[in-house]
C-alpha cells in the first residue's frame, strides 16, 4: 500500500513538473518568435498559468530580475519542490517504521537508533557544512551556526593537522569517513 502512495506522489510530482516545463518551453517559444504571442495555445497556457506565475514575477520585478523568467521559476520551483516532497514523505514513513520497531525492540533497539540517528545528524551537517561553503555561507549567520557547532569539534581538529591541498580543503571528507568509521565500530560494539 505504501508503495502504491508513493508510485501517485511520484507521478503527481511528475505530472506537475511537465505541466510547468510545458508553461516555461511555451514561454521559450513565444520569446523566440517560434510561437506568435497571441495565438491560441500561448493565450491558453498564459491563461491557465496566470495566478501561479503573477506573484512570481512580481517577486522578480521587487528583487530587480527579469519578470519573463517567471516560467523557468515556476517550473524549478514545482520540481525541486516536488524532490523536497518526495523526500520528506519517505523520511516521514521511515521515521513511523522506527518508532514501530523501537516499540518492539526493547533498551538495545532503542540504542542503536538513537547512535544511528546521531551519526546522521553529523554527516548530514558535515554535508550541509561542504554546500554551504561552496555557496560562500557565512559561517556565523544564523542558519549555518548549528552546522559549524555540530561539526567543529571534529573538523577543527583535522584542519590543524592536514596540510593544505592548495585551496581544497579536504578536511570535512575526512571528518566524514572517519564518522563512517565510528559508526561502524559504534555498531559493532553495541547489542543487538
Amino acid at each position: 500500500m505504501i508503495e502504491t502512495v508513493f508510485a501517485g506522489l511520484r507521478m503527481a510530482v511528475f505530472g506537475a513538473a511537465a505541466l510547468s516545463g510545458v508553461v516555461a518551453l511555451t514561454n521559450w517559444a513565444v520569446l523566440r518568435g517560434y510561437l506568435q504571442p497571441f495565438g491560441a495555445w500561448p493565450r491558453f497556457v498564459r491563461g491557465v498559468s496566470d495566478p501561479l506565475l503573477r506573484p512570481i514575477e512580481r517577486r522578480l520585478l521587487g528583487a530587480g530580475g527579469n519578470p519573463q523568467s517567471a516560467p523557468w521559476w515556476l517550473f524549478a520551483i514545482v520540481l525541486l519542490g516536488g524532490l523536497a516532497l518526495l523526500e520528506l514523505t519517505r523520511w516521514l514513513v521511515g521515521l513511523i517504521f522506527n518508532l514501530a520497531y523501537l516499540g518492539q525492540a526493547g533498551p538495545a533497539g532503542i540504542l542503536r537508533l538513537l547512535v544511528s540517528w546521531t551519526f546522521q545528524l553529523l554527516m548530514v551537517a558535515l554535508f550541509v557544512r561542504v554546500i554551504a561553503s561552496w555557496l560562500g555561507g557565512f559561517r556565523y549567520s544564523r542558519w549555518l551556526r548549528p552546522v559549524y557547532v555540530l561539526t567543529d569539534w571534529l573538523v577543527i581538529p583535522i584542519q590543524r593537522h592536514m596540510p593544505p591541498f592548495g585551496m581544497l580543503d579536504l578536511s570535512p571528507l575526512v571528518a566524514y569517513l572517519i564518522l563512517m568509521v565510528l559508526r561502524w565500530a559504534a555498531f559493532q560494539v553495541l547489542p543487538y
